[in-house]
């Protein structure tokens, strides 16, 4: 039997059957375990990095779909008043459609907040790799 570097094991280390030493074991485990949390930090990095990348993308997104949109939205609200002003009186027919501008502008800012969330930022697969990890241990060890 070798060992991960190519070497045969000492006689020490190993019983009479050829198995492995408890301190040998323990010192596998040790290794494996570093290993496995070191590989968990770099999905983590990596997807934290991938999150960070998407949000500078919808930030950009966002900002060029708002300077177009202000200069089509004030020609469209300009003809509205217009048009409205022909059977109100101007002043209400320019209330109602800066209300309505409003509103609108509210609920586009609501569903940017949302996709840029906290939520939106958490590393799933690496929470999901890390709890089954966890979770294989945990039955290893009984």
């Amino acid at each position: 039997m070798k060992q991960e570097n190519g070497t045969a094991p000492s006689p020490a280390a190993s019983d009479e059957n050829g198995a492995d030493s408890i301190a040998d074991l323990i010192r596998n485990l040790s290794t494996d375990l570093s290993t496995l949390f070191g590989k968990e930090i770099e999905l983590a990095k990596s997807e934290i990095g991938e999150s960070i990348s998407e949000a500078k993308a919808a930030v950009g997104a966002i900002a060029a779909g708002a300077a177009v949109a202000m200069a089509g939205l004030v020609v469209l609200l300009m003809s509205a008043v217009y048009g409205l002003s022909n059977v109100l009186a101007p002043w209400l027919s320019a209330l109602i459609v800066g209300v309505a501008a409003l509103l609108v502008g509210y609920l586009m800012i609501g569903s940017a907040k949302k996709k840029m969330s906290a939520n939106a930022m958490v590393p799933d697969r690496t929470l999901d790799s890390t709890k089954k990890d966890t979770e294989t241990v945990k039955r290893a060890a009984r």
